[in-house]
């Protein structure tokens, strides 16, 4: 399965990879390992995950407050569209395509 992101994820990981680090020096790339360990979970059977609406399906991180919002593109292509903190309106992003 092709992972697709939305351009506005990269920035958003050095966001949230810079907050980390700044509390605690490697925190940072932990955050990274366990996202980069969720995308190959969703990939593996992006169908388990819920579905928040239409063809929009959310994926909760296990260590970090974020979830993961993704969806079917084509058979074998996934775009992850959002990755928020759990505390940020349930609304935004949800519009990216």
């Amino acid at each position: 399965m092709r992972i697709e992101y939305h351009p506005a994820i990269e920035h958003k990981l050095r966001e949230i990879i810079r907050f980390y680090n700044e509390c605690y020096q490697g925190l940072g790339a932990e955050f990274l390992d366990e996202f980069e360990r969720q995308i190959l979970r969703i990939s593996s059977n992006p169908t388990q995950w819920m579905v928040i609406e239409e063809d929009i399906r959310r994926s909760l991180m296990k260590r970090f407050p974020f979830v993961i919002y993704f969806r079917a593109v084509k058979n074998d292509v996934l775009r992850v569209t959002i990755v928020k903190h759990q505390r940020r309106h349930p609304d935004y992003g949800r519009t990216r395509k």
